[in-house]
């Protein structure tokens, strides 16, 4: 975990350990050699120092915007699987430099401006709130953090438990997109069928549309955000930004249901349409 001796850092890996996420180090440079919450982890002060030590294979991104990117990098170059990113306002330049970089790597990013990734009662890697679902069939993908939570709560007090959440994030450039989880979620044999939800801006949710429509066997369920939104602000975070038709909610709305996917008004109504 980067920048695990920050406020926030501290208070989230304490969160992620209660929840059975395996922490094994921790990197802040200048504070290797210390051990924090209550001696559990070891904090270095590179992550390849850490890597070396422990084996660790997924690394969380806590460190403040000004920071982030060299963090990012050191991650890739000590070649670390899974790099998720929770930190929002980096550069949109030092993200497309860091997403050319990655063409020649075998690292996966999910981020920036991240949720994290959470597999009930198994993992919670990020800021997801504990105990919002338990452990089912339902894979949830979304570019909205908040929304993230509220889905979740919803399906939880519907009887629907999920297998997998991953919040992909809400910056215009980024790691993992739809796509690429959609196609791991009809790969896995736990989910059964699918929520994804999506909002104003970028082109995201149409690349989804083609490829459900071609590929994907399992139910998908859409919500998209920012019906009301006005062109060309910005709703949010800095990819919820309508710049030309294809972008706004209705449109979306529209390429998603004729692609066969089942979209919800509002995010109460997901768990009816699965009937």
């Amino acid at each position: 975990m980067q920048g695990i001796t920050g406020n926030e850092g501290l208070f989230h890996a304490e969160r992620m350990l209660e929840c059975g996420t395996r922490i094994v180090a921790g990197v802040s440079p200048g504070h290797g050699g210390e051990w924090v919450l209550k001696e559990k982890v070891p904090v270095f002060d590179s992550v390849q120092f850490a890597k070396d030590s422990t084996g660790v294979n997924t690394s969380v991104v806590f460190v403040p915007a000004r920071f982030a990117t060299d963090a990012i990098y050191e991650s890739i170059e000590a070649q670390i699987s899974l790099i998720i990113i929770i930190t929002e306002g980096i550069p949109i330049q030092d993200l497309l430099k860091i997403k050319h970089h990655l063409k020649k790597r075998e690292t996966f990013l999910i981020g920036p401006n991240s949720p994290g990734l959470l597999s009930p009662n198994i993992s919670n890697v990020g800021i997801i709130p504990d105990g919002l679902c338990k452990t089912g069939e339902v894979g949830v993908v979304s570019r909205s953090g908040t929304l993230t939570y509220e889905v979740l709560s919803i399906l939880n007090n519907r009887g629907m438990r999920v297998s997998t959440c991953v919040g992909i994030g809400g910056d215009p450039i980024h790691g993992l997109g739809f796509v690429e989880v959609l196609q791991m979620f009809e790969a896995d044999n736990l989910t059964e069928r699918v929520v994804m939800v999506g909002e104003i801006g970028g082109r995201e949710e149409e690349i989804a549309a083609q490829y459900i429509s071609k590929n994907m066997t399992k139910p998908v369920v859409a919500f998209i955000a920012g019906i009301t939104a006005p062109r060309g602000r910005r709703m949010g975070h800095a990819g919820a930004i309508i710049e030309g038709e294809a972008e706004t909610a209705e449109n979306k709305i529209i390429t998603l249901r004729d692609a066969g996917v089942k979209v919800a008004s509002y995010p109460e109504e997901i768990p009816d349409l699965f009937m």
